[in-house]
């Protein structure tokens, strides 16, 4: 009997589903030195095509990136998104930051919201959860017209959701019913504990565990069903490869979309979802600064695919793409923005809407 090589749709790390489909050998100890193998071979859990199309017309030249700062072309990109659980994108209206975010934004609600987050979320924090990552990213896309030093505005993905109003302050007495900790509670803590806490007092478990009946001191929320979101990241006071690469990819991206219908997020940041509406911005550090420019694009779980009503094949996924330059652009607005679609080429990983991570 010959070895088979059988591919595995999941495998489960660190409380994450991860689907992939890679490829674990079978092998009695009588068949070790054989060379024969039959694989079965498991499509992708999504359409894929191996590259970007080559550009219709002339686009701009890729920028001219530091001196001893150089992209990796040799490792495989596959893989190389960290796993989470969900990502806040914290809306700044400004496209750089210092290398920690938390020190920027001093007096500034997005700063504010950063710091409390990092103490209720981080090492020390009552909610620190290694098998609950959540990434806290700032974004150039501008906060709600009203915000102020006391809140914050933020999308959350992949739960598609945009919150004008987060209080950034934690309660400073019983009588205040919202603060930070109840968005905390509310949204961003998981919805079912890893089996590792299993012997946590019951007490303590239900503390980590979410409340979604918190949701309601959140009335402003808005579902983002129909408009993609684009991810630059351009954290420039991190490492200046994302921050030469990433305005040029905003303009292109801006370009394109809008040549095919799009418009994309003004600058008071008050369209946020809406048929042919697209979102569009740099971000601070995700990780792979040496895979530049590292692009994120989140398909809305209701978009559907042109102007039929058959469901885009990404609905409610995040894509994550790693080496574009702005000759690329063009090809993933057509093959995963609007033809659903996942170029392997560029594919760093990705994740679905029930928090499950992607791999091919």
């Amino acid at each position: 009997m010959q070895p088979i090589l059988v591919q595995s749709l999941s495998r489960t790390w660190s409380g994450r589903t991860y689907r992939n489909c890679q490829n674990i050998r079978l092998l009695s100890s009588t068949q070790r030195s054989s060379k024969l193998r039959a694989r079965l071979e498991i499509p992708p859990p999504f359409p894929v095509t191996k590259t970007c199309p080559e550009p219709s017309c002339n686009c701009p030249p890729t920028p001219a990136l530091p001196e001893g700062l150089p992209i990796d072309h040799e490792q495989a990109l596959n893989g190389t998104m960290a796993a989470y659980a969900q990502q806040l994108l914290i809306c700044t209206g400004q496209p750089d930051w210092t290398s920690r975010i938390e020190d920027d934004g001093e007096n500034k609600g997005w700063g504010n919201l950063v710091r409390g987050l990092k103490r209720l979320l981080g090492r020390g924090g009552p909610y620190l959860d290694p098998f609950n990552n959540v990434l806290v990213t700032n974004s150039s896309i501008a906060p709600a017209a009203s915000f102020s030093s006391a809140t914050a505005s933020a999308f959350l993905f992949p739960s598609f959701k945009y919150i004008p109003s987060i209080p950034v302050n934690t309660a400073s007495s019983p009588d205040q019913a919202t603060d930070l900790t109840t968005f905390v509670r509310a949204y961003l803590l998981p919805e079912r504990l890893h089996d590792m806490h299993s012997s946590l007092p019951a007490a303590k478990q239900a503390d980590m565990t979410r409340s979604p009946d918190l949701a309601s001191n959140f009335p402003g929320v808005i579902d983002i069903n129909h408009s993609p979101t684009v991810l630059i990241c351009g954290h420039g006071g991190r490492d200046m490869r994302c921050g030469v690469m990433a305005p040029a990819l905003k303009s292109e991206f801006k370009r394109v979309l809008q040549a095919r219908g799009f418009s994309s997020a003004g600058s008071d940041g008050t369209t946020v979802d809406g048929l042919n509406h697209a979102n569009i911005g740099l971000i601070s550090h995700v990780g792979g600064h040496k895979y530049a420019g590292n692009v994120i694009v989140y398909i809305p779980p209701k978009m559907t695919v042109g102007t039929s009503s058959e469901l885009h094949p990404l609905a409610g996924k995040g894509i994550w793409y790693g080496r574009i330059e702005p000759k690329h652009v063009e090809g993933l607005v057509e093959e995963t923005i609007l033809g659903g679609k996942v170029v392997t080429d560029h594919f760093r990983g990705g994740i679905d809407r029930s928090g499950d991570i992607l791999r091919i």
